[in-house]
């Protein structure tokens, strides 16, 4: 059976004015820097409330992927370099960039199931909270991101580390083939066997991925038909001892318990205490096949030492995908200012981090957290292979600075990068999809093995010898996107 979906735009997101209609070919909107619309169009291009300042010279909000090859020539004959936007959110708004042509592609909304091949093929745009609920209807399900709004552009150009990752490994090692279109205006059909060089980089090269991907063609997986969270909420001064039992446990369980650990504000259905306090969360999310399987699977997870030292516990709680992104969704509201960075690390979770919650007490946001999933992606080598992401570390922790107020921006900025400055020392590396690219110029060939970050440039001198795609943001151009921290902040 297969199914066909195309969605839309609507309400703010539609804009019926259309500067240049059609300029070079393009059929879809062309607006330049100093036309009627370009600030609010501007500023729509990011998610986060927190926009950078920086300003491209023309967005180009292409109407069909037919529109991409028209847009890219424009672009050579114009001398602008290139920045793509998927249409999800991205923390840092790296899309936006000074000069140049944005090319916006969140009107490529449209994927097609095939539940005889369990393959999908979907468009950039297309975010997990359209995809999976029409999976579901098929009894299919895939490693989409976690938050509700990631656009499966950008997710899966990054590696893309989501639901079930640690069974299902990163979501880039369920895609089969991509469509692109080169540096030349020119499409290309890769995969690993067709332009196989061009296929590897785009399963992780990022933001830095130096073509335009329009289509993706991705393997599914058998609906689980019982998931399951269980969840333990401990006194902050309490990390080391939870942190230690949380990893020691880990090693009993089954690669389908997705389980994480959180240093936050306790939420409000945790405590009736006022303030809230600060706490260190264990939580786990089964994706198992039958309850039985759910039940053996989160079994080692109710057996805590401890227990009566939590201040709140929940276990064994039937969810769903649906429920599992309003819940996502619930604590990364758009309207919201964000920040986050990464850190890959050998270094064991009880020393990492011990080290992070005197900033999670301190942190001057009750939203803001510190999340570390304990596998956040396979271990298992064949689902590692042919692509340029590679997990850099045994550990994983990802700072978020989350407020909603403009006048706080220094503060919190400077939040985000006191805490990392805490752990960097022990860091190997960062996830390109999340980490801070304004923070230090070392943060996006840190992203990538040596081996991996030199094959990534030598392809993008033989496929844009030009340099018609922007490369990787940088501190410089990040410089004017959002305070200046105070001296000794910045890693």
């Amino acid at each position: 059976m297969e199914t066909a979906c195309e969605h839309a735009y609507s309400g703010s997101e539609e804009c019926t004015m259309r500067e240049h209609p059609q300029a070079h070919g393009v059929e879809g909107q062309i607006v330049r820097r100093g036309d009627a619309a370009y600030e609010s169009i501007r500023t729509s291009m990011v998610w986060n409330g927190l926009t950078p300042g920086r300003r491209p010279e023309v967005i180009v909000r292409v109407a069909s992927e037919r529109d991409v090859p028209a847009a890219v020539r424009t672009a050579r004959a114009e001398g602008l370099r290139i920045a793509v936007r998927a249409g999800g959110h991205n923390w840092s708004g790296t899309s936006l960039r000074d000069g140049g042509m944005l090319l916006d592609l969140s009107r490529l909304r449209r994927f097609e199931i095939d539940a005889a091949s369990a393959t999908a093929t979907v468009q950039p745009a297309v975010r997990g909270q359209d995809l999976m609920p029409a999976l579901a209807r098929e009894s299919l399900a895939f490693p989409g991101g976690h938050c509700p709004s990631v656009a499966l552009g950008g997710y899966l150009l990054s590696g893309g580390l989501g639901w079930n990752s640690a069974a299902w490994g990163p979501a880039c090692a369920s895609v089969l083939e991509i469509e692109a279109v080169t540096a030349d205006g020119e499409f290309l059909r890769c995969s690993e066997k067709e332009n196989a060089d061009l296929f590897w980089a785009a399963r992780g090269a990022g933001p830095g991925f130096f073509a335009v991907v329009t289509g993706f063609r991705i393997a599914l997986y058998p609906l689980p038909r019982a998931i399951r969270t269980t969840t333990h909420a401990f006194p902050l001064e309490d990390v080391e001892r939870v942190t230690s039992w949380v990893t020691d446990t880990a090693e009993e369980l089954a690669p389908t318990v997705e389980s994480v650990l959180v240093l936050a504000t306790a939420a409000p259905d945790m405590t009736s205490r006022s303030p809230r306090p600060k706490v260190v969360v264990a939580g786990a999310t089964v994706f198992a096949g039958t309850d039985e399987e759910a039940d053996a699977s989160l079994a080692p997870l109710r057996d805590c030492p401890f227990a009566d030292r939590a201040l709140f516990s929940d276990t064994d709680r039937p969810t769903s995908f649906d429920a599992l992104y309003a819940d996502s969704a619930a604590v990364w509201p758009p309207e919201h200012r964000y920040a986050a960075d990464t850190l890959w690390s050998d270094e064991d979770f009880t020393t990492l981090l011990a080290k992070l919650s005197e900033p999670a007490a301190a942190s001057p946001s009750d939203q803001s957290l510190v999340l570390a999933p304990v596998l956040p992606v396979s271990t298992d080598e064949r689902l590692l292979r042919d692509m340029a992401f590679s997990v850099l570390g045994r550990s994983y922790v990802v700072p978020y600075a989350v407020w909603d107020d403009p006048a706080e921006d220094a503060v919190q900025m400077r939040w985000l990068r006191e805490a990392m400055h805490a752990v960097e020392p022990f860091g190997t590396g960062h996830y390109i999809a999340e980490a801070d690219l304004t923070a230090a110029a070392s943060r996006a060939e840190r992203s990538f093995a040596p081996a991996d970050w030199q094959r990534l440039r030598a392809l993008r001198a033989a496929y844009d010898p030009d340099g018609v795609f922007h490369s990787y943001l940088t501190p410089e151009e990040g410089g004017a996107s959002y305070p200046d921290p105070e001296e000794g902040d910045a890693l």
